[in-house]
């Protein structure tokens, strides 16, 4: 699924972005990001224009990137998790930038330091299907995978800091 996540870090927000109001604003759509602007202007005890337009001032400063649907992978059919991290091969790191987007197993990919350059996050329907994803990455570089046996903490939203 496509958001609007940036590839740069976007410079860090100004004080008065991450004010008190802002933080409750933040707090109550990372809980429940389908909130009405009127919702949750009564829950800060604003109106709903003041707090949709710090909404979308949020929006407009980089503080939020988008809205996500989360749905079970196992319920959809595709129950095996892996991690793969990847080292191209020499002159393949173009190849592999260009041809992961594509890949519609990976459902993360990030550039990392290290020995290897990249991190995947793969989601399929079984071992073979793993197989054949992993079959066709490894044209291009080595791949250590991991499989996800269990996951004590769930995607979650990231910790706000303290105001």
């Amino acid at each position: 699924m496509p958001t609007n996540r940036r590839t740069e870090r976007p410079p860090a927000p100004r004080a008065e972005v991450l004010d008190l109001v802002n933080r409750q604003i933040l707090g109550l759509l990372q809980e429940d990001p389908r909130l009405s602007m009127a919702a949750l202007a009564r829950q800060v005890g604003m109106s709903t224009s003041a707090v949709t337009e710090r909404v979308d001032r949020l929006r407009s400063d980089g503080v939020v990137v988008g809205w996500r649907l989360e749905v079970d992978p196992a319920a959809i059919g595709l129950p095996v998790t892996a991690y793969a991290r990847m080292r191209p091969g020499p002159g393949q790191l173009a190849k592999v930038t260009a041809l992961v987007p594509d890949v519609a197993e990976v459902t993360e990919c990030h550039r990392i330091t290290g020995d290897d350059c990249f991190l995947l996050k793969l989601q399929v329907a079984s071992m073979a299907h793993l197989a054949e994803v992993l079959d066709r990455l490894s044209v291009h570089g080595q791949l250590t995978t991991s499989i996800v046996v269990s996951t004590p903490v769930p995607l979650r939203s990231v910790a706000l800091p303290p105001g």
